[in-house]
């Protein structure tokens, strides 16, 4: 089979096409043939292993794929990694059903992102009816579904995006304000943006000076949840500020969330449910070959995208 192989830890270049063994299911484990391999951040910090689970050499990246069975059954899947190919061997209950509904390009745009999103807003920041939530990286496929969701529970939305093609994207699914999240004094732009008072809840994704930017946006009782570090600059935070304006920092980690079906089973109801029902728009920016793995991971770091990203393995 077709694979994208790493056998040496570095940016996008480090990724090669190469003819790789097909997989060997173990017991319980079924091949899946991979229709779309889907795209994320962290794909990037997997390829220089500087994130939060360690990786080894060699390694073929990828977290999430939407693909058949043998036997014909159109399913979706995480993976620890090995979604960049033609095929991967999957523990059978890992396996969500796609409905006939659903295409293979949703399928695979809402596992990572979509579960990130709904976890975000229903489960961290807990966004209630009437309340301001800030979405960093509005543009991107966690940030347009967490748009959208938090518009359905009835919050008001300020989109931080990049550019604005980008807010532009954001404001036509749902937000009420956006805000240049290059902005020299950010903090002050948001605060704008919301008739300059405080918000309820941020969620963050860059680290670094936007990350203290936005945590000084936040009312008392406000939430920031922190589900990235794509700046790769890791933030202290102070107790003190904290207790002084009874602000919460919660973090977020995908790992933790999969681990629990009790919770994953409804979550994807609930999305597969809103996408067949017109609720909710799933953007996918582009859909590139396997061969141009490395060009996706360029784009995405140069925040060139928008919408979720995917690869075609028969490409």
């Amino acid at each position: 089979m077709r694979a994208i192989e790493v056998k040496e830890f570095g940016g996008p270049e480090v990724m090669e096409l190469v003819e790789a063994p097909d997989p060997e299911p173990a017991d319980g484990e079924v091949v899946v043939q991979v229709a779309r391999a889907g795209i994320n951040f962290g794909d990037t910090h997997a390829t220089r292993d500087d994130y939060l689970a360690k990786q080894e050499l060699p390694l073929i990246p990828g977290g999430e794929i939407a693909g058949r069975t043998p036997d014909g059954r159109r399913v979706a899947s995480f993976v620890p990694s090995g979604g960049y190919a033609e095929k991967v061997a999957v523990p059978e209950p890992w396996l969500v059903p796609v409905p006939d509904e659903i295409s293979d390009d949703v399928a695979a745009a809402l596992l990572v992102q979509g579960l990130t999103a709904h976890a975000l807003v229903h489960r961290c920041a807990q966004l209630q009816e009437g309340e301001t939530v800030v979405i960093e990286g509005a543009g991107g496929g966690t940030g347009t579904l967490a748009v959208q969701l938090a518009k359905r529970a009835g919050g008001t939305v300020i989109a931080l995006a990049s550019s604005e093609e980008k807010r532009e994207l954001a404001t036509r699914l749902g937000a009420d304000a956006t805000v240049d999240s290059r902005s020299e004094d950010l903090k002050e732009a948001i605060l704008e943006a919301n008739g300059g008072h405080p918000v309820d809840a941020v969620l963050q994704m860059s680290g670094g000076q936007a990350f203290e930017a936005s945590l000084r946006t936040l009312a008392p009782f406000g939430r920031m949840v922190v589900f990235g570090i794509a700046s790769r600059e890791v933030n202290q935070v102070d107790t003190g500020h904290l207790l002084r304006n009874s602000r919460a920092v919660i973090g977020f980690w995908l790992v933790h969330l999969v681990s629990r079906p009790d919770l994953v089973g409804p979550m994807i109801a609930d999305l597969f449910g809103a996408v067949a029902g017109g609720e909710l728009e799933v953007v996918v920016g582009e859909v590139y070959p396997l061969s141009e793995a490395h060009r996706a991971h360029e784009d995405i770091v140069a925040r060139r995208t928008h919408g979720k990203l995917l690869l075609d393995p028969s490409r």
